[in-house]
């Protein structure tokens, strides 16, 4: 902790030294906050000597060519470590204001789990995440190229100040997917599944069956419900794997003997729950579970 880091950075084209305690990390969108520069990024070896007269890994903020800020975490320091702008050495017992001036102080470190919350004191915790959407501010640049402007409530002529604002299509589906799978594959939400439900004759071949198949499918569509209709020539296990694989949130299996006694069997996706269901009672069954499970999603 008593050592402290300076790193180089080109914030557009000009370069700036920023000072953070050793056990820390610059968070670089706070940097380029901070700075109000366009562009940010480390600067190359031969700017970095042209600022430092040093290489790469030994710069420090005496003498150097280049304003120095500084995260609050290095503001109470004192008797630091810092390079020596000199290939393989550092300096001792460096300090601000005697050794060298820091133009500005600015919370530019990356947060830690180990730190608390700066506005209620609450521990930290970190979390991974998936950015599904985006803000950007974009400030003047582009208004400025185009010559965008309005006029202001005293009538004096001013750029736009634009931003930029997205969502990720295919990131909010992979977010979803992350939080929604088993071993067998995915587990759609109801509201953005490929299809609500799947219906499986076991058997394509049998006559009956198919046509059973083929009138659910027509009255659920009737009904508004998005179906697919699994009709391939494959062996049942096939189909019923495919369908988890997929993630169709329900499967409705349609075979001889259930049949036979006017009933097909309807399985839920997530909890794996089977309900087994007559002709009669099988649409009304799905109608009000995928009503119901978009309305609480």
């Amino acid at each position: 902790q008593d050592v402290v880091k300076t790193l180089i950075y080109m914030a557009d084209d000009s370069p700036v030294a920023v000072l953070v305690r050793g056990d820390e990390e610059i968070n670089e969108a706070k940097l380029r906050s901070y700075l109000g520069c366009d562009s940010l990024e480390l600067a190359t070896d031969d700017i970095i000597y042209e600022v430092t007269n040093s290489p790469r890994g030994f710069a420090g903020p005496i003498n150097i060519k280049s304003k120095i800020v500084a995260d609050y975490s290095f503001i109470n320091m004192a008797n630091c470590v810092v390079g020596a702008n000199k290939g393989n050495y550092h300096i001792k017992n460096a300090n601000i204001g005697r050794d060298f001036e820091v133009t500005e102080f600015a919370d530019l470190r990356l947060i830690k789990e180990t730190d608390n919350c700066p506005r209620c004191e609450s521990p930290i915790k970190i979390a991974r995440g998936i950015e599904v959407g985006h803000v950007f501010k974009l400030g003047t640049k582009y208004s400025k190229a185009m010559k965008a402007t309005y006029l202001d409530k005293d009538g004096k002529e001013k750029y736009m100040v634009m931003g930029c604002y997205g969502i990720g299509i295919g990131r909010t589906v992979a977010a979803s997917i992350e939080q929604n799978y088993d071993d067998n594959g995915i587990i759609w939400p109801v509201s953005i599944a490929p299809f609500q439900v799947i219906i499986t004759p076991v058997n394509v071949n049998n006559e009956e069956l198919l046509k059973t198949a083929e009138s659910l499918y027509q009255n659920l569509m009737d009904k508004g419900i998005e179906v697919i209709l699994d009709d391939r020539d494959e062996r049942a296990g096939v189909k019923f794997n495919d369908a988890d694989l997929i993630g169709i949130p329900l499967r409705v299996t349609i075979g001889p003997k259930k049949l036979a006694e006017g009933k097909v069997e309807v399985k839920i996706r997530k909890s794996g729950e089977v309900e087994v269901l007559s002709l009669y009672e099988v649409e009304k069954f799905i109608t009000g579970w995928v009503q119901g499970e978009i309305s609480r999603q």
